[in-house]
């Protein structure tokens, strides 16, 4: 992925991600995990559909992958909101995630790995991303929260999880809107 400096995706998406995003902080800070989950939308309609994620296998996510395109085809999206938890690598350890995936065999299975929750957006003007830490909420042990979500666009991305929008005819490559 090549990294854009911090950008709000525009107010329309923010419109319906915004009260998606408290939704899942209200489930940490209630003590439950999240359920991955993909919100397909068509901005003209209103419309949304939500898929659940399956994490486990790779043909689970596969197939998770195309219930969100087949919704995408069914719903003419204009957009794909995902939110998941996940591991990332904290910062100071990012230089030696060869090494420690050699070593660990995943981030998540590594003592450098932090919770977080990951939010995509897709759109056909690309793709924005943010992924706060969840950290425990007061002195809880089963309470979590995260803090202020900031998206980062990103031009070039690749995996399952991208590229889940239908082509369209006059679509464009690309650029950010605002």
């Amino acid at each position: 992925m090549i990294e854009a400096p911090i950008s709000t995706p525009p107010q329309a998406y923010m419109d319906i991600i915004s009260s998606l995003i408290d939704k899942a902080r209200g489930f940490l800070e209630a003590g439950e995990k999240l359920q991955a989950m993909a919100f397909v939308g068509n901005l003209s309609t209103k419309e949304i559909i939500p898929v659940m994620i399956q994490p486990g296998s790779g043909e689970d996510k596969d197939q998770s992958a195309r219930t969100i395109q087949s919704a995408a085809l069914v719903l003419d999206a204009d957009f794909v909101f995902a939110i998941m938890e996940a591991w990332t690598l904290r910062p100071d350890k990012i230089s030696k995630m060869n090494a420690i995936l050699d070593k660990y065999g995943s981030i998540g299975a590594s003592p450098y790995a932090i919770d977080t929750c990951s939010f995509t957006l897709e759109t056909r003007h690309g793709l924005w991303a943010a992924q706060p830490q969840i950290k425990p909420k007061g002195i809880s042990k089963k309470k979590r929260t995260i803090g202020e979500v900031e998206f980062r666009y990103f031009t070039e991305v690749e995996g399952r999880f991208a590229h889940l929008l239908p082509k369209k005819e006059d679509d464009e490559p690309p650029t950010i809107l605002h």
